[in-house]
């Protein structure tokens, strides 16, 4: 099958972008890296009559360390985070996903901004903005506003962009220096959609947890940002008290139900990355196996 007729116009700027978007509305689609749209058009699951391609505007890539915020552009691509020494000092979490997403070919192509705009509840990187604490940086109409991250993913391929919005950049906080992080998805194979997945962010005092953010992914509608994880918060972790967290955790999330796996086997494997990442941030192999029951 192939995409339904439509109208292209290449911007020429941002504001270009966003005087198309203003008249189109609805009826137009942003084209950056195309990774998601041009499959769903050929699918015929979405039927834009205008395609705005703004792959050429140079002000939407690059990533800058900004006092304490790094900055990525919107159309930075997923093989220059891979690169770049300041995603892997600033923000190590996200260079660790970043390998995990999909094969070379496509991150080759493929943008953090049109990732996050198109909100899979199974990629990688929405589920780290939530870990790290990002702002979403949008423009429209009504000019620029920062949507925090935890508010900016609304349902299974929805966000707070408004259809006359342009996700312009991201903004994260520059990892402290005590921060450690942890990664790590099941998929059948590497690069396959995550049947489940745990994005972790944490900042340690001693051998507690003085800060836990744990942003799941392929567990909803949405990245989850659990809840579960204060019970673990400046306390002495205990396997009677990760146990214990494990079941707050499988209570809080509602998984849903596809070809690869079922809501009891998603639980069950959101409860096993739940120990392999405490133990492993806290360097307590005797944790490991806290969460698999």
């Amino acid at each position: 099958m192939k995409a339904a007729a439509f109208a292209y116009a290449r911007a020429t700027s941002v504001a270009n972008a966003l005087e198309l978007l203003a008249v189109h509305g609805e009826k137009a689609r942003l084209l950056s890296g195309g990774q998601s749209l041009i499959p769903a058009m050929n699918l015929r699951l979405v039927s834009p009559e205008l395609i705005v391609d703004i792959g050429e505007l140079a002000e939407l890539r690059g990533i800058a360390v900004r006092g304490e915020t790094l900055v990525i552009g919107a159309l930075t691509r997923h093989a220059d985070l891979l690169k770049s020494s300041d995603i892997v000092k600033y923000a190590p979490l996200l260079a660790a996903a970043v390998a995990h997403v999909a094969h070379p070919a496509i991150r080759n192509r493929g943008t953090i901004g049109g990732s996050l705009a198109q909100a899979d509840p199974a990629s990688e990187l929405p589920a780290c903005m939530l870990a790290l604490g990002a702002t979403v940086v949008a423009r429209g109409p009504g000019g620029e506003r920062r949507i925090a991250a935890a508010d900016f993913f609304t349902g299974i391929y929805e966000t707070k962009l408004a259809p006359q919005d342009l996700l312009v950049a991201i903004e994260l906080p520059v990892a402290r220096k005590d921060a450690v992080y942890f990664f790590q998805e099941f998929a059948r194979r590497h690069g396959d959609y995550a049947i489940v997945g745990l994005a972790a962010q944490a900042v340690l005092q001693g051998e507690k947890f003085a800060d836990l953010r744990l942003g799941y992914f392929a567990i909803g509608d949405r990245p989850v940002l659990a809840k579960a994880a204060d019970q673990l918060i400046g306390v002495a972790i205990t396997p009677a008290l990760l146990a214990e967290t494990s079941a707050v955790l499988s209570d809080e999330l509602d998984p849903h139900e596809d070809q690869q796996a079922t809501p009891a086997m998603r639980r069950h494997l959101a409860k096993v990355l739940l120990a392999r990442c405490v133990a492993t941030l806290l360097n307590r192999p005797d944790l490991h196996a806290g969460g698999a029951t």
